[in-house]
């Protein structure tokens, strides 16, 4: 009885301290979406240059999500997440010296180190919630899990707004010195929770390492002769950078459409657009029990493709709103594209979540690209079209999944 109560205590430990981590990489995620607006007029950039922050910090998912698939397999989740942590806060510590040099360069460095210890965590922590219960609830558990993302990302945004964003015109070292404050809290509790981490007994499904029968170069050829696992890849790629896309422009588009808000209330409909995502991850969740994902994916993508159309065709006030509306439908797209890519995989699962974080990549593309469409077209409008298209993407992949039995019954 004793030893039972001992592991139960352990797994809602291990459960609640990666719960955080959904947290903790939500408020570094759309912190970026406030220094987009920021960098713009502090470096007196352009649309493009201003969206090189996401690329910079998904270029970091990029490159380290196999690292940190090989790094799960040898020594388990718990190693990896601990490693993510040191490096989130590393990179945190990173905008101190940034600002004091005063480089545009220096602060995508420190994005792209902070996200490679991110690229630990999302490697990590999914599988981990999904590992750690049923497997046919792990759909609906992930998407609880990842309903405290947009918390975190609620938080950051806010922190910014306060802390970041000014409409007065200020000079440029006191511009650059006002991100320390954010980051330097921010590596405070990462290391911090990194710490607990460490002290905290975890269950053997966290912590065991696993010597894979196969190579790694083996299991990756395994996972590209799996076409149905490369499409949840593709809509995962093309998921992200819609995601970051809309978020990234959002307080552009809000400047443009609506010149009487300044940028600081610009950045409060952001936090409005995070909530109605948060809030979407909790109804998405419980609607999971009746409705399978994918059939509610498809209906979520088609009503967000449509809703970028309004805001690239009517702009204004209607466009603004149509953007914000469209953060709630997009709530349950990434855990469940995720899921209904890893599913049957068996000892393929760590290679198969790594790819599929490498996929975030689609963060740093396609908001360039939409960058380069505004610039070019003289529009922020004109750069909504992109995430239409991707939410068309997404849509498709649920509709493949329709028929899956597994996910019938999840």
């Amino acid at each position: 009885m004793t030893e039972y109560g001992a592991r139960a205590g352990a797994g809602r430990a291990a459960m609640v301290l990666t719960v955080g981590l959904f947290f903790l990489w939500g408020v570094a995620n759309n912190l970026n979406d406030v220094l987009i607006a920021h960098f713009r007029a502090l470096f007196t950039l352009g649309d493009l240059q201003s969206g090189l922050v996401q690329s910079a910090f998904y270029l970091g998912y990029f490159c380290f999500a196999i690292p940190a698939s090989l790094v799960m397999r040898r020594f388990g989740y718990k190693n990896a997440v601990v490693l993510g942590l040191l490096l989130f806060g590393a990179g945190a510590l990173l905008f101190w010296p940034a600002s004091a040099t005063l480089s545009y360069g220096f602060f995508l460095f420190a994005l792209f180190v902070i996200a490679s210890g991110l690229a630990f965590l999302e490697t990590a922590a999914n599988p981990m919630v999904a590992a750690l219960g049923p497997a046919e609830s792990a759909e609906r558990r992930l998407n609880l899990a990842q309903a405290f993302n947009p918390l975190g990302s609620i938080t950051g945004v806010a922190l910014g707004a306060h802390l970041i964003l000014s409409d007065s015109v200020r000079d440029q070292a006191a511009g650059a010195a006002a991100v320390r404050l954010p980051y330097l809290i921010i590596a405070a509790v990462v290391l911090g929770w990194a710490a607990l981490i460490v002290a905290t007994r975890f269950p053997a499904v966290a912590t065991r390492g696993q010597e894979a029968d196969e190579s790694t170069p083996g299991a990756f050829r395994a996972l590209f002769r799996r076409p149905r696992y490369l499409s949840g890849v593709v809509a995962q790629f093309f998921y992200v950078g819609a995601q970051v896309g809309v978020w990234s422009f959002l307080i552009r588009y809000t400047a443009v459409a609506l010149p009487s808000l300044g940028t600081k209330e610009a950045a409060w409909l952001l936090t409005a657009s995070l909530g109605l995502f948060m809030a979407g991850r909790f109804v998405g969740s419980a609607l999971m029990a009746r409705v399978s994902g994918a059939r509610l994916m498809l209906a979520f993508g088609l009503i967000d493709a449509t809703l970028c159309l309004v805001a690239v065709t009517v702009g204004g006030w209607i466009g603004v709103v149509a953007l914000v509306a469209s953060s709630a439908f997009m709530s349950i797209m990434y855990p469940t594209i995720f899921v209904l890519s890893l599913r049957g995989l068996g000892p393929l699962t760590k290679p198969g979540a790594s790819l599929i974080v490498m996929a975030i990549i689609g963060g740093a593309a396609l908001t360039a690209l939409m960058g380069l469409l505004s610039d070019l077209t003289g529009t922020i409008r004109a750069a909504m079209l992109v995430p239409a298209f991707c939410f068309a993407v997404v849509a498709l992949f649920a509709r493949l999944h329709l028929s899956d039995r597994t996910e019938a019954t999840a």
